[in-house]
Order: C-alpha cells, then structure tokens, then sequence
C-alpha cells in the first residue's frame, strides 16, 4: 500500500537506523525523534517533511512519530490532517492505531469514511441488540474514535450524525447515477423476512439431502428496493456491449479492460435473444449492473426478492411442483432419482448439441413465479450475487494482473450463487440453498439479475 520510497533530500537530514541489534535499533529512532523535535514549527518544509515521513519512511516508528508530530504542531492544518487519516490504511498495525486515536482526539471528520469501512456505521455497533463478536485492538480503537468524532453514543442520535455529515456526499453520488435501464422490475417493499433453513431443511432428506447447518433460520429487515423481473437477456446484455465496447467506464477496478462477450455467444442453445445470457463471469455482471443504473443483489436482497416473508421454500411456496422450474429432469428429458443417476446424465452433456434446449427464455414459466412477481428464481440459471459465499460481505476483490489458478483456493475469490440451474436436482432449487463460485468462472448454467434503489 506505501510505496516506503523516501524523497532524497528528506532522508538525507535524518540520522541513520541502525539494524544491527534490538537496542541500537530503538536508540537510533529515538535519535530521529530527537531531530525532528528540534526542528522548529516555524522552519520552511516542516509540514511537508513530516507528511513525507508518515506515508513513506520505511520504519513504521517514523511513520507513527511523524504523525503524532502533526497532530500535536499543526492540529488545524487541512494537509497534515489528511495525512493522519490517510495513515489508517498504513500496513502495520501501529501506525494505523496511532491514526485512528489522533483521528478521534482531533475529530478529523473528513476521516470518517475511512474509519467506518473497519468498524461500520457507529449507529449499528452501538445498538443493543446488535449482534457483537470480540475484536482487536484495531476495532476496539476505530470504533471510540468514531464515537469520539460524532460525540454521542446514543446509535438513533447517531444516526441523525451520519445522514447530516454524509448527505452531500450521497446527494453527489445520487447525481452521477446513470439512469435505470430497465422498466422491467418490481419493488420488493422495505421490513424483516425469515432467511435461512429451518433445522429439518439444515439435514435435509431424500437422496440429495445436504448438511446447511451454517445456514439456519434467522430474520434480517432490509429496505426497500426493486429488481428485475427477469435475468438479463442476451437482447438486454447485447445493448451493454455496444455501449461498453473500447471504454473501461463500467469495468471493475479489480478488472479494467476486460472482455465482457460471453463465452457461449456464438452457441446457438444459448445465444438467442430471449434467453437468459450466460458464460458470464462476476466481473462482466457487476460491470453490466453499473451500466444499468443499479448494482447485484446482495444475497439477503436475492432470497427475499425469492421468497417473500413466509419462509417459504420455492418461491411458488413450499410444495415442490415440478411443472414449474426448469430443472435437470426437464433439461436432460430424463428422470433423476439418486446421486449415481445424476452423475451419469451431468457427465453425458456434450460441448455443442446434448441437450438440445436445455435453458427456457428469461419469462417461461410465469406459474413459477415469487410472490412479488419474479420469474425463474428457482432453475433455468443459477444467478450471481454481490455476497462473497465465506465472509457473507459485499465482494471486494484484489486479484488484478493475477491470474485464476493463483487465487483459485482463496475464499475471497468465491461469490455465492442462488436458484439453481437446468443440471440442479429439487435440492439445489430452495429459496435458501447457497451455492458458490469462482468469479472467474464462465459457464453456460450460471446469470444474473439486477437490482436498484426503491
């Protein structure tokens, strides 16, 4: 993250580290700090040298003096104050306390931000019921500061900071939203559902039963928001491709430049105008959601767009009717009835004509619709979330420049997918079962849908 390439001049009027031992080591940064607390306020550069010092001196007691050199000399200075916010991302630990507790003592409020993406909105963590776990040092720090920033503890006064403090910069996102491209949809209203398997689901029975035991009843409130009716159609996606041709303006910054033609464009099973696009990755659907106004879902938003607040497990409810769903049975023309069967038909689908129609367009079977009016959140295709499958957060790759086999065993690289597919048994299709992926992969089983602000 810090380059630790020192400006010559700077480095040069400081007095060496010595790395030759433990004491000599400390003696020598103690001999820095005496140099810089010699140097007077008033002297030309004095800012500028310590900002210096703070992003870029290669040991991190330097960086963390330079700070609190700032902080106690020019406590007011606007540059020496985004330097010690910045200094929250520094990659050792202390430096990045020692920011964080001069960002809280000094009510650095343009730091906020950057302390809110460790800790949270301070609105939630310090509701009651909210649900804790232990934390360190880092947590324990950024949180009191916040609290410090914001002055209160009280989360629904707390609240009323955040939306204050943050309204211009939501009002300036707002503004630069594209418009929504895409008429069809439907809202999904604002309040809790019931998310999750109930503990008979967790076990499962038959002979696709399946232990989901990370996976139980729990209820979660989400806000208003609507989300398309359907998956995106190769129409739909052919009309972002045009438009996102030679311009890196909706590529991921993990991913720019890339080629967002699907890998089975040129199938004829799978290419047709009205049907769901597959051979997409996770990057080309977050791109492709950015071009239409709005974001993928999150997998709470997915499950309840699905399911409604019944709990119910398909999202026609919770009596399996195979009339309703594409599924392997339907796709493959045969009957599945064990693990065995399965294998043998999945392993006798070939590259290029078996089976010959094995996804429906994007708005068959409206009897299987959700009780908000979704199409096919049950098979046809499994459907890309923004949700990584291990952290259960919001996806926030690093993989730029690498290839996939050097993060293929990463848990941040796997995004969860809901709905099952035309190769998925019944058990793959509940309105809870999560399934995973690479967000490199590209297969002709997997889509996606949109959904934007209410």
């Amino acid at each position: 993250m810090f380059p630790y390439v020192l400006d010559h001049e700077v480095a040069s009027a400081l007095p060496a580290v010595d790395h030759s031992g433990d004491e000599v080591y400390w003696s020598s940064i103690a001999r820095i700090e005496r140099h810089l607390s010699e140097v007077t306020r008033a002297s030309d550069g004095y800012r500028d040298t310590l900002v210096e010092l703070s992003r870029n001196h290669p040991e991190w007691p330097v960086r963390a003096l330079s700070l609190r050199l700032l902080a106690r000399d020019l406590p007011e200075d606007a540059t020496a104050r985004a330097a010690i916010g910045a200094a929250s991302h520094d990659d050792v630990d202390w430096v990045a306390f020692t920011s964080i507790r001069l960002v809280g003592e000094l009510r650095i409020t343009e730091a906020m931000m950057d302390l809110i993406r460790i800790s949270g909105w301070p609105s939630n963590f310090t509701r009651p019921e909210y649900t804790r776990k232990p934390v360190g040092c880092g947590a324990a720090f950024t949180k009191r500061a916040l609290v410090g920033i914001l002055g209160t503890d009280d989360h629904v006064r707390l609240r009323e900071l955040e939306d204050e403090h943050f309204a211009d910069t939501r009002r300036r996102i707002a503004d630069s939203r594209r418009p929504r491209e895409s008429s069809d949809v439907v809202t999904v209203p604002a309040g809790p559902f019931i998310a999750g398997a109930s503990p008979e689901q967790m076990s499962g029975t038959g002979p696709f039963r399946m232990d989901d035991s990370d996976n139980v009843w729990h209820i979660v409130d989400l806000p208003a928001f609507a989300v398309d009716r359907t998956t995106v159609t190769n129409e739909r996606y052919a009309r972002f491709l045009k438009e996102a041709e030679g311009t890196t303006e909706f590529d991921h910054p993990d991913r720019l430049g890339a080629d967002h033609r699907p890998a089975h464009w040129h199938d004829r099973r799978f290419n047709r105008p009205e049907l769901p696009v597959v051979g997409v990755d996770w990057y080309d659907a977050w791109a492709f959601a950015k071009w239409a106004g709005g974001r993928l879902p999150s997998e709470q938003e997915w499950e309840k767009a699905a399911r409604g607040t019944d709990a119910r497990v398909f999202p026609w409810g919770s009596t399996w009717d195979p009339a309703r769903v594409n599924y392997v049975d339907r796709a493959l023309g045969t009957e599945i009835t064990d693990l065995a069967g399965l294998e043998r038909a999945l392993t006798a689908v070939t590259s290029h004509d078996h089976p010959a129609e094995p996804v429906l367009p994007a708005d068959a079977l409206p009897e299987g619709a959700g009780p908000y009016g979704t199409l096919q959140m049950a098979g046809n295709v499994w459907e890309i979330t923004r949700t990584n499958f291990f952290t259960r957060r919001d996806m926030e790759p690093f993989f730029a420049r690498r290839e996939p086999v050097e993060f293929m065993n990463r848990k941040e690289a796997f995004h969860v997918l809901k709905g099952g597919t035309w190769t998925s048994p019944s058990a793959c299709l509940t309105t809870f079962y999560r399934g995973k992926d690479l967000l490199t992969d590209r297969h002709n089983e997997v889509g996606f849908r949109c959904v934007y602000d209410a």
